[in-house]
């Protein structure tokens, strides 16, 4: 198998619901159509942003199909499909294998957080590795696992042929570094918030997939292009003049607030799912102001 080479954009892309709580395959389908027309590398279906821990397999495995059928040729598209125990993300692997998923993004198992050590997690990896149709990545979200995937471990799978990379959502630049230190070259070390978009490009990361790039695509992708072009400057004036918007739509007002945004910007939000709750009136005028100043609408 060629190795696969990751570079660029790309978003955990939200997954819009109907007031009622269903899923809305047909503003998944438009917001598709309209990313498509944007500079972004590739697709994340069913990442953290996908409130893909509220959906269950018929909706993930329909997601999935919609984004392979409407997704441009040439783009990559990543599944988010890690779930608790090693038979049922080999399960699910398999099922988004056969509707074209080029690669699964597979989050560390956490329920029973105290027994995932280095030895747990290497071999939970290993076996998923071993009994899939698709490359597969490593996801490390400290943020909702609380667990940190050590760099002992990434070492190690990072030499398993179909283990290609890592999305480290830790958003924690020292510990980036020591990731780089250790893996192999061909290994796709991808950051996975737009905090660390540009502090990651001058230490030589290639990719991130990052809640922004569902309502500032463009931006995200120029901070990129500009810095490879040798405009640092530039790059760094995007990049901080998005921060606020990223700090918004991740930390301060979640999913929602990524929702809200999207709507704003002309890409299609959606309602959460609950237990997750709609923004308040005035945080909706907070993302508004936000969005104005970062000159995204």
């Amino acid at each position: 198998m060629a190795a696969m080479k990751i570079k660029g954009v790309i978003p955990p892309m939200v997954t819009p619901f109907k007031e009622n709580g269903d899923v809305d395959y047909q503003l998944h389908a438009e917001n598709m159509e309209k990313w498509n027309e944007d500079k972004l590398a590739g697709y994340l279906v069913l990442g953290s942003n996908s409130e893909a821990v509220y959906l269950n397999e018929e909706e993930k495995l329909e997601l999935i199909k919609i984004t392979v059928e409407t997704a441009k040729k040439d783009r990559l598209i990543l599944a988010g499909t890690g779930m608790e125990s090693t038979r049922e993300t080999i399960n699910l692997t398999n099922k988004a294998a056969k509707l074209g998923a080029h690669a699964a993004l597979i989050l560390t198992p956490f329920y029973y957080g105290g027994k995932m050590n280095d030895e747990a997690l290497v071999q939970y990896f290993t076996d998923v590795a071993d009994n899939v149709d698709i490359p597969v990545l490593i996801y490390n979200v400290t943020k909702f696992t609380h667990i940190n995937i050590s760099v002992k471990a990434v070492e190690k799978l990072s030499r398993h042929p179909n283990i290609v990379g890592m999305k480290d959502s830790s958003g924690n630049i020292p510990q980036l570094v020591q990731f780089q230190s250790v893996i192999p070259e061909s290994f796709n070390l991808m950051v996975g918030t737009a905090s660390a978009w540009y502090p990651a490009l001058t230490l030589g990361i290639k990719a991130g997939i990052m809640a922004l790039a569902n309502c500032a695509p463009n931006e995200c992708a120029l901070v990129q292009e500009e810095f490879e072009k040798g405009n640092e400057e530039k790059a760094r004036e995007i990049y901080k003049r998005v921060f606020p918007v990223n700090q918004a739509v991740t930390a301060t007002y979640g999913i929602a607030g990524l929702k809200y945004a999207c709507d704003l910007i002309g890409y299609k939000g959606g309602f959460v799912r609950r237990p997750l709750l709609e923004l308040k009136e005035e945080e909706k005028e907070k993302i508004k102001e936000i969005l104005v100043k970062a000159e995204l609408m």
